[in-house]
């Protein structure tokens, strides 16, 4: 085997074709683009949803619902709940941030307590917001709501 005599692996290369480059070369005149009209000049881009005329599926669609970008998402937890996760985290004070540090809430997580269920114990709250029942359960157990802001 010499230098010389090494070829590329068989499919590996392939001719150029060589476009409007004369009638002689077969490729020549409209360069395999056929007459006129947008395709066949340069710059040519179809649009990202053109359906050939027919109408886009965008449009064949009705818009539906409507999102409120003001609206306030809370994580919610009743006071049923609340006491379940004050004896299996052990916690002294409902927070915000002690629901984070126990992997319930996520870190920009508000948090809302309602009244559904009973409170047994006697807890302070650091909260976003607070149902009226809720509020008043609490107060009768004895415990403490501060309303963050």
């Amino acid at each position: 085997m010499k230098l010389e005599n090494l070829k590329p692996a068989y499919g590996a290369t392939h001719k150029v074709k060589r476009l409007g480059r004369g009638e002689a070369s077969g490729k020549g005149g409209t360069s395999t683009k056929g007459n006129k009209g947008g395709q066949s000049r340069t710059g040519y881009k179809i649009k990202m949803a053109h359906e050939g005329g027919q109408m886009p599926i965008q449009r064949r669609l009705p818009k539906r619902g409507f999102k409120n970008n003001n609206r306030i998402e809370y994580k919610v937890f009743n006071l049923g709940q609340v006491d379940q996760l004050i004896e299996k985290h052990e916690i002294t004070e409902f927070t915000a941030e002690n629901l984070y540090i126990n992997n319930l809430i996520g870190q920009f997580d508000r948090v809302k307590i309602l009244g559904n269920g009973e409170l047994k114990s006697k807890i302070t709250f650091k909260v976003d917001a607070v149902s009226k029942k809720a509020k008043e359960a609490i107060e009768s157990a004895g415990g403490s709501i501060e309303i963050l802001k």
